[in-house]
């Protein structure tokens, strides 16, 4: 019996239409991007800028025609969702999507890894304990303004962290859990708008940095010049870029297999913990979306090294690129989902949260790559500030301009820096989880913040703290 279904119904369209307004967004901000000076020589990525032109152009319908432009009919016809909504999900997919993407990828350089696994802990340790100063100081913010914003929730001050150290898709969820179970109005847009203006921290700031050590003469601008190299898209061993099915097909399947085994891992977990942490246990998809593509990469050693696979069906330039348009709509998604009308009454918090955010992440991390890595202390200062701002990408955007080629350990620190910082950082989300459920969670989890803190800085600065002293020689 036919369904009735016709295409010529606007109910087939909406989706189309959708992603043609994120992508064109893009489309906008590459061209704002290669024709403004001042956004050129900003190093503010295009999918920022994509995302700032659809909140304006969306937070203009809404002040003129009454309605935010996503949430028209046109948008989300024959959906229960409305298009805000649908916003929010590609944010939360696409930032499983992209981790999935990243962690598929084949390991290198592990003989080089060995010889300096010290710096690599220390960097993973350095993430954390910026997570939890920013957390510290963001409920302290939080904390005093809840007294004169009475709608403002002790708690929200936490979301800093996500919003600075892990991005969009952190920032939504938590803002999305103290909204939904914690009555904290706007709480998706704050957390949102925290993350956006992270990302131009990141960005301006980069560049103030790199200006002012460039006139010093303390760092030298380079630019690469490269073509694309044809071993990186078909490496021996791989499977053939053109074949029966296209190499690009298959990472994209190999992505989304990882993606439906976190859901089955998600729902089991949800019905072993019960209801009340569903909403967390769904929060974390990108780690369990890590988890899933770890556990896929060693099915598919263990078939290679069975002879039941004999070629390789990973290529970390693929998936490069699949996680780079994943991010790239995560974020222009995240920033376009943000309701001005919403955080009206929290601009001048918002405002405080990142001055201070910037300012603590900016002197931590310039301490802690001056005293820990001399010997390229600019470059691990750039990717780890645009790490903890934005994100990974933003950071690897900043090294380039100092290191386009890698030649220092700073680019390999951070991909390997993931093991230890995911393992040391997860106890700070399940606190985050545990902070807005009373005044007094709010202060233990301060407290418990603070004591981490001092914990891991003497962990991290070990080799200073109980650094030997050397034998003192008697005159002859």
């Amino acid at each position: 019996m036919s369904s009735g279904l016709s295409f010529a119904s606007t109910n087939v369209w909406p989706i189309i239409l959708f992603m043609a307004m994120i992508l064109g967004s893009l489309l906008v901000g590459n061209t704002l991007k290669r024709y403004i000076p001042f956004l050129r020589k900003s190093l503010i990525p295009v999918s920022v800028l994509g995302g700032l032109f659809l909140l304006l152009i969306s937070t203009i319908a809404k002040f003129t025609l009454g309605e935010y432009i996503f949430n028209f009919p046109i948008f989300n016809e024959g959906t229960s969702m409305s298009g805000i909504e649908i916003l929010e999900v590609l944010t939360y997919h696409c930032l499983a999507i992209g981790f999935i993407a990243m962690t598929l990828r084949k390991s290198e350089s592990k003989g080089k890894i060995k010889g300096r696994i010290n710096e690599v802990i220390n960097t993973g340790i350095t993430t954390v304990s910026t997570y939890l100063l920013q957390g510290f100081i963001g409920l302290a913010v939080t904390v005093a303004a809840s007294f004169f914003i009475p709608k403002l929730i002790k708690a929200s001050g936490i979301i800093l962290c996500f919003g600075f150290g892990q991005g969009t898709g952190q920032a939504l969820n938590y803002g999305s859990i103290y909204e939904n179970d914690y009555g904290f109005i706007g709480g998706k847009s704050f957390g949102l708008t925290i993350a956006a203006l992270g990302f131009l921290a990141a960005s301006i700031g980069g560049v103030i940095y790199l200006n002012y050590h460039k006139k010093k003469g303390n760092i030298v601008i380079r630019e690469l010049g490269s073509k694309l190299n044809n071993e990186l898209v078909e490496e021996d061993g791989e499977v053939p870029m053109v074949d029966s099915i296209d190499k690009l097909t298959l990472q994209i399947a190999l992505v989304f297999v990882c993606y439906a085994l976190t859901f089955a891992l998600m729902v089991t977990l949800a019905e072993l913990v019960g209801p009340g942490l569903t909403t967390t246990i769904y929060g974390f998809n990108f780690l369990l979306g890590a988890l899933s593509a770890v556990i896929v990469k060693e099915i598919l050693k263990l078939l290679k090294k069975t002879n039941l696979m004999h070629r390789d069906y990973v290529n970390n330039f693929l998936l490069n690129r699949i996680a780079g348009f994943a991010f790239d709509i995560m974020i222009v998604a995240g920033i376009g989902a943000i309701r001005v009308d919403l955080i009206k009454d929290y601009w001048l918090v918002l405002i405080i949260l990142a001055v201070l955010g910037v300012l603590v992440t900016f002197v931590y991390i310039k301490f802690v790559s001056n005293r820990l890595f001399s010997q390229y202390k600019h470059e691990q200062f750039m990717v780890m500030y645009g790490m903890l701002t934005g994100t990974a990408s933003t950071g690897v955007i900043l090294l380039r301009e100092i290191d386009p080629s890698f030649d220092t350990p700073a680019s390999e620190n951070i991909v390997y820096q993931n093991f230890p910082a995911i393992l040391l950082g997860f106890p700070m989300m399940l606190v985050a989880a545990f902070c807005p459920k009373s005044d007094t969670s709010v202060y233990i989890t301060m407290g418990v913040i603070a004591l981490y803190f001092i914990v891991l800085n003497i962990i991290l600065f070990r080799s200073v703290i109980f650094r030997k002293k050397q034998p003192k020689q008697e005159n002859v």
